[in-house]
């Protein structure tokens, strides 16, 4: 039974990933990662200097998910361009290199020195982290999405994609898809975790940043991460790969995510949770599902969700 998928000419042993901020920020994790049964990976999304980011407890395990404001802690670009670099000589995996500038200039700075390089993975930009003070998330800003994009590919002509945040308004599930069909991008990866979400334990916020207020992932965002997927898969052009993630727990999640039009399937909470360990087993669990629709690979379901 084949899982491989293709992405940009990229040939993927399976579908699935890691979601950027999950088990990918260290060399050690990166190692586990890349040693593990996952297709791919992807590093942490990183700032051109380390962050230590928001001060702890900034992420809590939930019955249906989870709920986190990690403030984009990582170790900086430096290490992680060593990293990527490094894998392009000894791992098949193809790895994503994750970038989320806390401004243009800032990423525009990291795409040069990658763009100058001999880096053969794909870059995703992170366009939902604020990187404005004051302004909405890049992809929330449908004109500022439109620039920032127009400047990338002015300079940037290696594989990129963007990972998007949750769309709830067809009108603007159009409107990103009008923007993004402008460029070569090769993949689009949504979404990600549902933003300025509140838990209460008792009488208290179980975060400490932002009062309390923190993304939300997990199950509880599964049927929106699925109807992200669906409609981007079909605005889109046929040559822009989807990348689904959220609600990812077990092999029926990653066949709905398939099912809807999605290439690669990213795990986030879960993989929390459980760790590398979910790859085997949720690989197990898609054969099984596949099996019994008979279905050989992949392509013989992705994108064919039913209507009614």
């Amino acid at each position: 039974m084949n899982l491989e998928s293709i992405i940009s000419e990229r040939i993927f042993t399976n579908c699935l990933m890691n979601a950027s901020g999950v088990k990918c920020m260290t060399f050690d994790e990166l190692e586990v990662l890349g040693a593990s049964e996952s297709g791919t990976f992807i590093t942490k999304s990183c700032t051109l200097q380390p962050r230590e980011g928001n001060p702890s407890p900034r992420y809590i395990d939930l019955k249906l998910g989870s709920i986190n404001s990690m403030g984009l802690p990582n170790l900086g670009f430096d290490f992680y361009l060593d990293y990527v670099l490094n894998e392009n000589n000894r791992n098949n995996k193809n790895v994503f290199f994750s970038l989320a500038g806390l401004s243009l200039e800032e990423n525009m700075e990291m795409l040069k020195q990658i763009q100058n390089l001999d880096f053969k993975g794909l870059v995703e930009l992170n366009l939902s982290c604020p990187n404005i003070p004051g302004k909405p998330q890049t992809a929330y800003d449908f004109d500022r999405t439109q620039v920032v994009l127009e400047e990338v590919f002015s300079l940037y002509k290696k594989p990129l994609g963007v990972k998007l945040p949750p769309y709830f308004d067809m009108v603007h599930f159009e409107m990103m898809a009008e923007i993004l069909n402008k460029f070569p991008l090769k993949f689009v990866t949504c979404i990600n975790s549902i933003g300025n979400a509140l838990f209460i334990e008792d009488e208290t916020v179980v975060i400490k940043p932002k009062g309390g207020f923190g993304g939300i992932g997990g199950a509880y965002v599964k049927p929106t991460a699925l109807a992200n997927v669906r409609m981007f898969y079909k605005l889109l052009r046929n040559d822009i790969a989807i990348i689904g993630c959220g609600g990812v727990e077990n092999g029926r999640d990653v066949f709905e995510h398939l099912l809807c039009g999605a290439s690669m399937v990213q795990v986030g909470t879960q993989l929390m949770k459980e760790g590398t360990d979910a790859f085997q087993r949720l690989i197990l669990e898609l054969k099984e599902i596949m099996q019994t629709k008979g279905y050989n690979n992949i392509e013989d379901f992705r994108g064919k969700l039913k209507e009614l």
